[in-house]
């Protein structure tokens, strides 16, 4: 690819995920090779306001306030041209134009399919997963509907409506207690990077997570306890993609919670995990068919346990995982042989070729 190549790094949102997104984009804007490529950057704010040429790490540390003089813009949904625009009139860099959109968001209105379909209705090409793609892999509900559909083995799990358990709670609690037992854990079915997630040991601690996982969604995961070492697989690709060596999670905390993942260092990372060579073989076997499974494109991390007696539990798959510096997703991939700076340029190549394949299509007669 040539420098003609402009490419739209977009980053923030509206999600509780907003600061690991910053995060993340200064990873990503770090390691793509700026002299093949011409970056360009947009910040979401969670007021959900679309900010050309915005700086992840200044805006990190405002607290992603909005300097007076930032420059809103919008997509223009022309599918022959499709650019962005200045609010204010103002001229845009090749006047807005680019070949990729990089959305490094994560969660609700960026990982969740949402803005994968704005992007399909302005005909704009992206990296990572489309609307399906995006929306069952989000769900965690809806993910293991697919999974359990797929044959993957996955730990037990009740799925409860917010407004359900704000009806009549108490044979909600007991379905959980009888069913599932304690401890178990308690996840908002839409959100990724571990916020809203909580384990509980008794009644008060499951009511007061369940209080917690509603503040983020309608719907909530409650899942059985599953007592094993935390394993992560990266897979790369579209039609065709590929797993990476597995890496391990000890985390600082009682789970790889929020602060475990992005805070708190005294988590450590196992890359490759100890691990027997036909569990690493099942693993990766099972991070692809989870992939599929959802239909995913261009790059996923699938999150297993593994017991003591080695059996293996898939717990989700993040179609946009973290790119921090301390995230599991290029770390697995440069153990693997492919480095940070050819990762990004891998994913901006399967971005074009997705786009290129779905625009081979009619979609009327």
């Amino acid at each position: 690819m040539s420098m003609s190549h402009t490419i739209i790094v977009i980053f923030g949102g509206q999600s509780g995920e907003h600061e690991v997104s910053l995060v993340s984009a200064q990873s990503v804007l770090k390691a793509i090779d700026q002299s093949r490529f011409n970056v360009q950057t947009i910040g979401i704010s969670k007021e959900g306001k679309w900010y050309w040429g915005i700086d992840p790490r200044k805006w990190e540390e405002s607290g992603s306030i909005v300097d007076s003089n930032a420059m809103q813009v919008t997509l223009v949904h022309d599918p022959s041209a499709p650019r962005f625009i200045s609010l204010s009139k103002t001229d845009l860099p090749n006047q807005g134009k680019f070949d990729l959109i990089f959305p490094i968001l994560h969660g609700p209105f960026g990982e969740d399919g949402t803005i994968q379909g704005l992007f399909e209705m302005a005909n704009a090409p992206y990296v990572g997963s489309g609307v399906l793609g995006g929306s069952l892999g989000m769900d965690k509900d809806r993910m293991k509907a697919v999974f359990s559909t797929a044959g993957l083995p996955m730990a037990k799990s009740i799925t409860v409506l917010r407004s359900q358990y704000k009806t009549d709670a108490e044979p909600i609690l007991y379905r959980i207690e009888t069913e599932l037992g304690y401890p178990c854990f308690i996840k908002p079915a839409n959100l990724g990077s571990s916020v809203g997630i909580s384990k509980a040991s008794n009644r008060e601690e499951l009511k007061a997570s369940i209080e917690l996982a509603s503040c983020y969604d309608r719907k909530l995961v409650i899942e059985e306890n599953i007592v094993g070492r935390e394993i992560e697989v990266a897979v790369l690709g579209n039609e065709s993609p590929e797993a990476s060596v597995p890496g391990e999670i000890l985390p600082a905390h009682d789970f790889y919670d929020y602060e475990a993942k992005y805070l708190d260092t005294g988590s450590r990372l196992l890359i490759p995990a100890p691990l027997e060579e036909k569990t690493i073989k099942e693993l990766q076997t099972m991070a692809v068919k989870a992939f599929q499974a959802v239909e995913a494109s261009g790059l996923s991390r699938v999150d297993f346990f593994v017991t003591t007696d080695q059996k293996i539990y898939v717990n989700e798959i993040n179609t946009m995982p973290g790119f921090t510096q301390i995230s599991m997703y290029p770390k697995l991939w440069d153990a693997t042989g492919i480095p940070y700076t050819e990762l990004v340029d891998r994913l901006i190549t399967l971005g074009l070729e997705r786009y290129k394949d779905l625009r081979n299509r009619r979609i009327s007669r």
